[in-house]
């Protein structure tokens, strides 16, 4: 695995690849690897002739500096489970290769950006693509991988490359989940042992919740999953919505199977978490 830290050398060496006709694909990360982003490397390395994946905590899109303070940094291990699955180039860019100058650019995703994460994490998603656009334009990959775990980021991100024009596939890719259901993610080592324990009650009500969709009405369902995380005194619910897939607005109605996705976010304690489920 080639490690390179600059944008020019990185955008010589794809250009190399380019000429040669190879499938760029990429994996962009914060770091703090598991096997979530794993899986993503993994899919990539099946579908493309080179992988690149990027290490970089993007702090643009932090409205809480103590989040970003607190965010896990653990490139060594994050580069061993890279070399160990193979990906060809690793991206690790100091914050002045990313932004050269201040990113003033603010974006517009509408309603999309609006709601849930939006409305709860202001200015959220205009970082996001501030540093996925700044990514894309440096790695010009022709595949890029997200996890469906973060169901409003893909969404926006799939927006941003219409609106941006950008010639990249955006490849969706299954929420990858522990043993007890809960949804793998980098915040999941700053749980307690009793936070930890409870934790798998937000996938259990998730599931639960699809389990119903045929037989209880949209508002039933969501009476009944707050009634769930409300018996778990370590819970502190942020929302849960029933949303259109492709919209994110509140579902009307139950249409057909994939056509509204249930998401959640929450607190335990001073960590954040957000899962959902297609319906």
């Amino acid at each position: 695995m080639n490690t390179v830290t600059t944008a020019a050398e990185l955008k010589s060496i794809v250009n190399n690849f380019r000429s040669q006709g190879k499938i760029i694909g990429f994996v962009p990360t914060m770091g703090a690897l598991h096997q979530g982003h794993i899986s993503l490397v993994k899919r990539a390395k099946s579908e493309c002739n080179v992988v690149i994946s990027s290490i970089f905590v993007n702090p643009t899109q932090f409205n809480d500096k103590k989040d970003l303070e607190k965010y896990p940094r653990t490139y060594n291990k994050d580069a061993e489970m890279l070399q160990n699955v193979t990906c060809d180039i690793l991206f690790y860019p100091s914050e002045k290769e990313i932004y050269p100058e201040p990113d003033t650019r603010v974006f517009d995703f509408g309603n999309l950006g609006n709601v849930m994460e939006g409305s709860q994490r202001p200015g959220h998603f205009n970082g996001v693509a501030q540093v996925v656009s700044r990514l894309f334009n440096i790695v010009q990959p022709h595949k890029a991988y997200f996890g469906e775990k973060d169901f409003q980021q893909l969404a926006i991100i799939k927006q941003l490359v219409k609106q941006l024009s950008i010639t990249v596939q955006i490849i969706p890719c299954p929420t990858l989940r522990e043993a007890d259901g809960l949804a793998m993610s980098s915040r999941n080592v700053r749980l307690s042992p009793e936070e930890r324990k409870a934790a798998p009650l937000i996938a259990q009500t998730l599931f639960k919740v699809k389990e119903l969709y045929a037989t209880k009405t949209i508002k039933e369902l969501s009476t009944f999953a707050k009634q769930q995380i409300g018996t778990q005194k370590l819970m502190e619910l942020e929302y849960f919505e029933i949303v259109n897939a492709t919209t994110l607005q509140p579902a009307d109605t139950k249409g057909a199977a994939g056509e509204n996705v249930a998401c959640i976010a929450l607190r335990m304690g001073s960590t954040r978490l957000i899962d959902n489920i297609i319906l």
